[in-house]
């Protein structure tokens, strides 16, 4: 371990580079007590991006239940097992604990359903998606650090910090050489944030994430596959009785397919849901109760701890001991795993989200959305009432009404839920 000009420490025993921890915007010396990945963590602990996801849906509108996950709760979850599995592999914990952090701060109010209106809005200036909405804001949005020419760096994580940030790298115009499943395009770099995405994807294979990125995507799919389940069964939403039904599994499976793409074999994915289900990993029943309640908890530990597990000992067999970090190896999950994380989404999907879609509310969220970005476009190129003081700057600087457009988008994406409402209800 070596310290940087800058005052803080470079991990080279532990795989790291001083190319890693690199900032984009120079920063004055520091007290070396800390490595640079303990201060990037430090920063989105205090960001103000992180604590508004206490107010954005989850799966469940935020605020509607006492018990039920907001983004916050999971993102809380997500980092838990990240820095879990990241040690077992490892990686770095405080760098699988930025790109878990970070990984939903880009989603707008609303969770994906202002996201998909979003991205109607945005079509023709480089699109809205949440993973290319959290660079933005980990790279420009989020104030902490300026370069010297005065433009915003964000909260300004090293480069190894923000690269396991980036889930999709790359844009809208590339998305489709790169799918993700049926139910949507998934990218996370816009136009002109492409610069910053240059920058740190320098020395990196193209089109490609490094392990601390892929824990955080194996975690985030761990912790809202089972979570999501455990909220569902603990507000009546799913009832576990109904999965002794060969007709509902049978749904089930077809659900999955139709939300995360035909490309799952449905042999496999029903082998998976019966595993989940006949082998005591779900609930037979629940009643309420506080015996209940733990057993439900108990439920979700063993899930998290078989899948983390599985992903260990398939990894290490390949890759042997020793840290593995950055490029260096890939993570390796298997199918058995892989298909039961799926079938547990797939459970989500048919008893929660699908049935959601078909709500009176889900329309007004959107329409919530939409008219909040026409309120603040509606006088271009004069900025509106309801602009921020934070977004007058980026408005002012904007040549055309496609940049204002995307200032705008970038107000209302930070909105949570709540204050969505409020201003939709004051302004419309």
């Amino acid at each position: 371990m070596t310290t940087t000009a800058d005052g803080e420490r470079v991990l080279t025993t532990e795989g790291y580079c001083a190319a890693d921890e690199e900032r984009w915007a120079p920063e004055p010396p520091k007290s070396p007590s800390r490595t640079a990945f303990q201060r990037d963590r430090a920063r989105l602990i205090h960001s103000s991006a992180l604590r508004r996801l206490g107010g954005k849906s989850q799966i469940l509108v935020a605020g509607t239940d006492d018990f039920a996950r907001t983004r916050l709760t999971h993102t809380l979850e997500v980092a838990q097992i990240g820095r879990q599995i990241g040690a077992l592999l490892g990686c770095d914990p405080d760098v699988v604990d930025c790109a878990c952090l970070a990984h939903d701060l880009g989603h707008p109010p609303f969770g994906h359903n202002g996201e998909r209106a979003l991205a109607a809005i945005a079509k023709d200036i480089g699109g809205f998606e949440g993973n290319a909405q959290t660079l933005r804001l980990l790279t420009r949005l989020e104030p902490k650090i300026f370069l010297p020419d005065g433009r915003s760096a964000g909260v300004n994580l090293t480069r190894a910090a923000l690269d396991a940030a980036v889930k999709y790298p790359w844009t809208l115009r590339e998305a489709a050489a790169h799918p993700k499943g049926e139910r949507s395009v998934k990218f996370g770099v816009y136009p002109d944030d492409e610069p910053v995405f240059h920058w740190l994807k320098q020395g990196a294979p193209e089109a490609s994430t490094p392990m601390e990125c892929q824990v955080m995507d194996l975690s985030d799919d761990i912790a809202y596959s089972v979570h999501d389940i455990e909220d569902a069964i603990a507000t009546g939403t799913l009832n576990p009785v109904a999965l002794a039904d060969n007709r509902i599994v049978d749904r089930v499976v077809e659900s999955a397919r139709a939300w995360y793409g035909r490309q799952w074999d449905p042999d496999l994915l029903l082998a998976a849901v019966l595993r989940l289900r006949d082998g005591q990993l779900l609930p037979g029943r629940f009643d309420g109760s506080r015996q209940a309640l733990a057993q439900l908890k108990n439920m979700t530990s063993a899930l998290i701890g078989r899948f983390a597990g599985s992903v260990e000992s398939a990894t290490r067999q390949r890759y042997g001991t020793g840290p593995l970090t950055r490029y260096a190896a890939h993570v390796v999950v298997p199918d058995r795993t892989r298909y039961e994380i799926l079938a547990l989404k797939g459970m989500s999907v048919y008893f929660v989200m699908a049935p959601r879609e078909r709500e009176p509310f889900h329309e007004q969220e959107q329409r919530i959305v939409t008219d909040l970005v026409d309120v603040l476009m509606a006088d271009s190129p004069r900025p509106s009432d309801a602009l921020e003081t934070v977004f007058l700057d980026d408005w002012r600087q904007a040549s055309n009404d496609d940049e204002r457009l995307r200032v705008a988008i970038d107000q209302v994406a930070s909105l949570t839920d709540g204050s969505a409402a409020t201003l939709h209800s004051i302004l419309c």
